[in-house]
C-alpha cells in the first residue's frame, strides 16, 4: 500500500500550522473563474459543488423517514423537511465560508486547532459517519437492483463494490466530469418524482397547510420522534468536510474582494441545490401521503413495501418503475460523494494521503461485509433495520463536525474579514443547540423503545 505522509510548513496568524497541500490536490483551482462578464456568467462558473453536497440530503438513507412519515401522518410533516433544510442551507454555507476564506478544510482547520487524541476520535468518529452513509447507499441500491430485475439482495450489495470503478474513471476525467453525471442523476430523481406526484395526485391544500408548522408535532409522541427522525437524518456531517473542499476547486483570486465574490456564488450555489434537495424530500413525503395515507396504509416503512403498493394504488406499473430507479439512482450518486469525503477527512485528520481506489476499497469494504453479514444471517428484512442503525450512527457524529464549523468560522484570528457576520453566528449556534438536543433525543428515543 502506497502511503505519502506530507510535510508540515511554518505557522501563520490564527493557525498553529501554515496551510499544508490542499485536499484534493489533483482538481484543487483547477477550474477557471471569470473575473469579468454577467453576473450569471461568474455565477455559471461556481455551479456544482452545491449539487454534490445536495446529495447526502436525498440518499437512501433519508427515504424511510420521510416514508414512514407521509403514511402516518399525511402532510403534517412537511414543516419538518422544510425546516431541516433551512438548517442544511445555513451550515452548508458556512462550510463553503471556511473552505474559501481559509484555504482549509473542516479536517484540516481541525487538525490544526485541536490536539492529536482529539483529533484522532474527530477522525474515528468521521469514518464511521463515512461508513454508516456508505451502508445506506448500498443497501438502497441493491433493494433498486431487486426491485428493478429481481436480483438477490446479497448479490447487489456485492455489485455495489463496481461501482469503484466508476468513481476512478471519472476523477481522472476531471472534476467537471463528476459534477455532470451528479447533476444529471439529481435530474433524473426529480423527473421520476415529478411523474410520480402528478399520478398520486395528491391534495394541494394539504400541501399547502404541512409546510406551517402545526402544534400537533409537540403534542403527539410518535409523530415527534418520526419528526425528530427527520431532522437528525437530515445534516449529513461528512457534507460539511467535504464542502469545505470542493469549492477549493474553483480558480478564485486569492484576494479579499476575490474570496468574498466566491464566497457569495459558492452559498447562491449550495442554496438553490438544496433547495431541489428539499424538493425530492418533500415529493416522497407527499407520494406518501396521497398514495397511502389516504387510502388506510398507515404503516409503509420499508422501501420495499412502497414499491409493491404504488402499482395496485395508482393503477398503473410506471409508479413503481419509477420509483425503483429514483431509488438506484440515489443510491449511485452518494456513493460518488462518499468517496471523496473519506479521500478529504483521511488527509485532513491524519495528514496521509491514499491512493484513491485504495481509499475506496476501504470504505466499500467497510459499508459491503456487515451488510452481507446482516443479510446473510438475519435475512433480506433486516435490511430495514440496518437503514435505521446507519441514521442513529451519522445523528451521534453530527454535533462533532457541526460545533468546530461554527466555532471557526465566527473566530476573526481564523477568518480575518470574512468572519461570519454575529446575525449568522447567533442562528448558527442556535441550529448547532437544537440539532444536538433533538439527536440526543432521538437516540435515546431509539434505544429506550
Amino acid at each position: 500500500m502506497s502511503v505519502r505522509r506530507l510535510q508540515e510548513p511554518q505557522p501563520e496568524q490564527g493557525w498553529h500550522s501554515k496551510r499544508r497541500s490542499p485536499s484534493l490536490p489533483e482538481v484543487y483551482k483547477s477550474m477557471k473563474v471569470p473575473t469579468k462578464g454577467s453576473f450569471f456568467r461568474r455565477l455559471l462558473a461556481f455551479v456544482g459543488p452545491g449539487y454534490l453536497v445536495a446529495v447526502g440530503y436525498m440518499d437512501p438513507g433519508n427515504w424511510a423517514t420521510s416514508l414512514a412519515g407521509g403514511s402516518m401522518f399525511g402532510y403534517t410533516l412537511l414543516s419538518v423537511i422544510l425546516i431541516s433544510n433551512l438548517m442544511a442551507i445555513v451550515l452548508q454555507a458556512l462550510s463553503a465560508r471556511l473552505g474559501i476564506a481559509t484555504g482549509r478544510d473542516l479536517a484540516q482547520a481541525c487538525r490544526d486547532h485541536y490536539s492529536k487524541p482529539v483529533n484522532f476520535s474527530l477522525w474515528i468518529l468521521c469514518e464511521l459517519a463515512i461508513a454508516a452513509c456508505d451502508l445506506a447507499e448500498v443497501i438502497g441500491s441493491a433493494i433498486a437492483l431487486q426491485l428493478l430485475f429481481g436480483l438477490p439482495l446479497i448479490y447487489g450489495v456485492l455489485l455495489t463494490a463496481l461501482d469503484v470503478m466508476l468513481v476512478l474513471f471519472l476523477q481522472n476525467k476531471g472534476f467537471r466530469y463528476i459534477e455532470a453525471i451528479v447533476i444529471s442523476l439529481i435530474v433524473i430523481i426529480m423527473l421520476c418524482f415529478g411523474v410520480e406526484m402528478a399520478l398520486s395526485r395528491p391534495e394541494i391544500g394539504g400541501i399547502v397547510s404541512g409546510f406551517i408548522p402545526s402544534p400537533e408535532i409537540i403534542k403527539n409522541p410518535q409523530m415527534l420522534y418520526i419528526a425528530l427522525g427527520i431532522l437528525g437524518a437530515t445534516v449529513m456531517p461528512h457534507n460539511l468536510y467535504l464542502h469545505s473542499s470542493i469549492v477549493q476547486t474553483r480558480n478564485y483570486e486569492d484576494t479579499v474582494q476575490g474570496k468574498k465574490s466566491a464566497i457569495r456564488f459558492a452559498t447562491i450555489d449550495s442554496t438553490v441545490a438544496l433547495m431541489l434537495a428539499l424538493f425530492v424530500n418533500a415529493a416522497i413525503l407527499i407520494l406518501s401521503a396521497a398514495a397511502f395515507h389516504s387510502t388506510g396504509h398507515t404503516e409503509v416503512a420499508e422501501i420495499q413495501d412502497a414499491y409493491q403498493l404504488l402499482t395496485p394504488l395508482l393503477g398503473t406499473g410506471i409508479a413503481s418503475v419509477l420509483f425503483a430507479v429514483a431509488l438506484l439512482a440515489s443510491g449511485q450518486n452518494s456513493t460518488l460523494t462518499g468517496t471523496l469525503a473519506g479521500q478529504i477527512v483521511m488527509e485532513g485528520f491524519l495528514n496521509i494521503r491514499l491512493k484513491p481506489w485504495i481509499r475506496r476499497l476501504i470504505t466499500r469494504a467497510i459499508a459491503i461485509v456487515p451488510a452481507v453479514l446482516v443479510i446473510g444471517i438475519a435475512g433480506e428484512k433486516a435490511t430495514g433495520s440496518l437503514l435505521i442503525l446507519s441514521q442513529v450512527i451519522l445523528s451521534l457524529q453530527l454535533s462533532f463536525a457541526v460545533i468546530p464549523l461554527v466555532m471557526f468560522t465566527g473566530d476573526k484570528k481564523k477568518m480575518g474579514p470574512h468572519t461570519a457576520p454575529k446575525w449568522l453566528q447567533i442562528l448558527a449556534w442556535f441550529i448547532t443547540i437544537v440539532i444536538a438536543i433533538l439527536n440526543v433525543y432521538l437516540l435515546y428515543g431509539t434505544f429506550a423503545f
